[in-house]
């Protein structure tokens, strides 16, 4: 019993660490899911072999589990999106019919101990599981989206943009955050001027992207998204926090396009620079980072996304992701050495800053002849945005950076 459990256990993590693997979130779920079958199977082919307690009740969970992990690796997403309705109903009805077979046939009581806590996990899946797929389903009939979900390659990012006028305001949300976050500093800014928000793969209403998001992938997506989203720069870019290093990222990727930049508590980008595009990311590496964040994502669809405050599987996902790219994302921004003489506002918070984190805004100021450097009393690194009263300063500093492109004038402190 113990050697079929821990097996199965071991399995699991080298089928999700294989390379054979995608490093998908359907193909480390369904790795884990035939490493776990393979634990079953075992039980009942040593129980029946070597002991006088056979467990072939056991074959039923291994070719159920067995059949999911397959189907999961095969057919990915696809497949993923049919057995999140289907496997957990099945697999409560199956933990039932376990927890009256089991005892009929295993009479140890060590063995017992060992298998019932197994059965209780395989409940709380199956639970877990199938809340997470009805919570998603209500969530998406209570919120419908108010923009457009736009193709940029292999992947659709949701749009929203509102009010009229130049130039567009752009909006980038800090690390794990997505569109609705900003629900305080859009609407204000739209009464003088176009502004755009937009939700970054896998969070709100966009979908998960193929390839991993670091700050030039963030940036390129960004560029077609506006571009095939017919909104006509040059913009105005307002990033808070990670969004910020997203914002210098663009800035320096697309010159032409950026008329002013906000950055709100921004990210200081690293101290080197960007690394040299044309060699790529360490394999290895990658796929790590990316087996790493659909290994969340796959905790996330037992429900376990929502304890921590996550909407979705895919939006932990993607913040993991993005918080595993964190450094390649900080060199990134460091590109942008010279915004010249463009409108470029710091806007940072007044307290609950660590050390040395003034020096960083000042740093970010100094990228531009035609700058200010704002510290807003009383906010924290949240309230810039979650706050309303916080949040009309944000989009004060924002319209003053705007007016300041209009007038080609200089910034007022």
């Amino acid at each position: 019993m113990a050697g079929s459990l821990v097996t199965g256990a071991l399995a699991a993590l080298l089928l999700a660490a294989a390379p054979v693997i995608p490093a998908t979130e359907s193909g480390v779920t369904g790795a884990i899911l035939l490493g776990l079958a393979l634990g079953w199977a075992m039980l009942t082919a040593l129980s029946v072999r070597f002991t006088d307690q056979p467990q072939r009740w056991a074959a039923a969970p291994a070719l159920f589990i067995a059949l999911g992990g397959f189907l999961l690796v095969a057919f990915g997403s696809p497949a993923q999106e049919v057995l999140a309705w289907v496997w957990p109903p099945v697999m409560l009805v199956l933990v039932v019919w376990m927890v009256v077979r089991a005892p009929r046939q295993l009479r140890s009581r060590s063995g017992r101990v060992l298998l019932y806590p197994v059965i209780a996990m395989l409940a709380l899946a199956s639970l877990g599981s199938g809340y997470e797929t009805v919570r998603a389903a209500v969530d998406a009939g209570e919120y419908p989206a108010q923009g457009q979900l736009i193709d940029v390659g292999g992947h659709r990012l949701y749009l929203n943009c509102t009010g009229s006028g130049s130039p567009t305001v752009v909006l980038e949300p800090g690390a794990g955050l997505m569109s609705s976050d900003l629900a305080f500093i859009a609407p204000v800014v739209a009464r003088d001027t176009r502004v755009c928000v937009y939700d970054r793969a896998g969070r709100g209403w966009s979908d998960p992207a193929p390839t991993a998001q670091d700050g030039a992938q963030t940036a390129t997506d960004l560029h077609m998204l506006l571009q095939r989203g017919n909104e006509p720069g040059p913009y105005v870019l307002a990033g808070h926090s990670f969004g910020g290093l997203y914002g210098l990222t663009f800035a320096a990727r697309y010159p032409g396009d950026v008329a002013g930049l906000v950055l709100v508590d921004s990210t200081a980008p690293a101290s080197g620079t960007e690394p040299d595009s044309t060699q790529p990311t360490r394999a290895d590496s990658a796929d790590t980072i990316d087996r790493l964040s659909a290994l969340g994502a796959a905790a996330a669809t037992l429900g376990l996304g929502r304890i921590i405050g996550v909407e979705t599987p895919s939006h932990l996902e993607g913040t993991i992701d993005e918080y595993l790219h964190a450094g390649s994302s900080a060199q990134q921004a460091a590109a942008l050495r010279n915004f010249t003489d463009k409108p470029l506002a710091v806007l940072t918070a007044g307290s609950g800053s660590q050390p040395g984190w003034a020096a960083s805004q000042d740093a970010l100021a100094a990228l531009s002849t035609n700058s200010l450097h704002r510290v807003i009393d009383g906010a924290t690194h949240a309230s810039l945005i979650s706050d309303r009263e916080d949040a009309a300063a944000t989009a004060r500093g924002i319209l003053d950076v705007v007016s300041a492109v209009r007038t080609a004038s200089p910034l007022i402190p």
